[in-house]
């Protein structure tokens, strides 16, 4: 079901100087259930080149507080970086197909979350699912360099966290198919989001070790609803709309 909610902001935070954490919560009382991977639609006040809303991955939700992790890109994107604590937010949500969590009291298995950029957004919600849900979790997180990588603490909170950057300044030098640890372990299960040559590196890599992939795809999006066709993809089953259908996808349906 999706809700149309005034959400006021409760606090801000500035991991870097182009990006806002917006902690929200309802006045009217508990947030709906959400599922990593899903987003919201945000509608941008005070922004007279700003018509749409913007979608956002959900960063973290618990029933109390919802987590938007903001990249400043644009217009729109830097009003939202400009909000204040107690200023309100209208959210269309939750929106889209998440990431598929394993049947409570299932057995444990080991998963691996990689992401690159602000696509490590919705992943952190993720490995908090699959850790209480008693699975194994490890990142591989993925930048250009240092300043790249966010919420690596919160990230230890919920599994192991390897790193890769592009120069070397933290980490592993490289890109993330290129860490160690894909040398030395093996997965059940890999999700992944983040900038699509990324991700299709992933999908590559995936394939060639026989191990299961889901993957967020980040088209452009403009409803969120499936009325407004911008954010198609040409799948094994046709042209769908990645609001709708996804964002989250069996690698197996992409024409990758």
């Amino acid at each position: 079901m999706k809700h149309l909610l005034d959400l006021r902001v409760t606090a801000i935070e500035h991991p870097r100087a182009d990006y806002a954490l917006l902690r929200l919560v309802n006045p009217e009382g508990s947030m709906p259930p959400m599922q990593p991977g899903q987003f919201v639609q945000v509608r941008v006040e005070g922004s007279a080149a700003t018509f749409l809303r913007r979608p956002i991955s959900i960063n973290y939700a618990d029933g109390q507080q919802l987590w938007l992790l903001v990249h400043n890109v644009g217009p729109g994107t830097a009003q939202l970086c400009a909000l204040r604590e107690g200023d309100t937010l209208n959210c269309l949500l939750p929106l889209g197909t998440g990431f598929t969590l394993p049947p409570a009291g299932s057995p444990a298995r080991r998963h691996l979350l990689i992401g690159g950029g602000v696509g490590t957004a919705p992943l952190l919600y993720l490995g908090q699912r699959l850790r209480a849900l008693g699975h194994d979790v490890t990142f591989i997180l993925g930048g250009r360099s240092a300043g790249d990588v966010l919420q690596t603490e919160l990230f230890q909170g919920f599994g192991r966290v390897c790193i890769t950057t592009n120069d070397g300044t933290l980490g592993e030098p490289g890109f993330v198919t290129q860490h160690s640890i894909l040398t030395r372990e093996t997965f059940d299960q890999i999700h992944t989001c983040g900038p699509k040559p990324m991700m299709q590196a992933v999908v590559k890599w995936a394939r060639e070790h026989g191990t299961p992939c889901e993957v967020s795809l980040e088209n452009m999006m403009a409803c969120g609803l499936g009325a407004c066709l911008c954010c198609v993809e040409n799948t094994v089953k046709g042209n769908v709309c990645v609001c709708t259908h996804g964002p989250v996808f069996d690698e197996r349906e992409l024409n990758w």
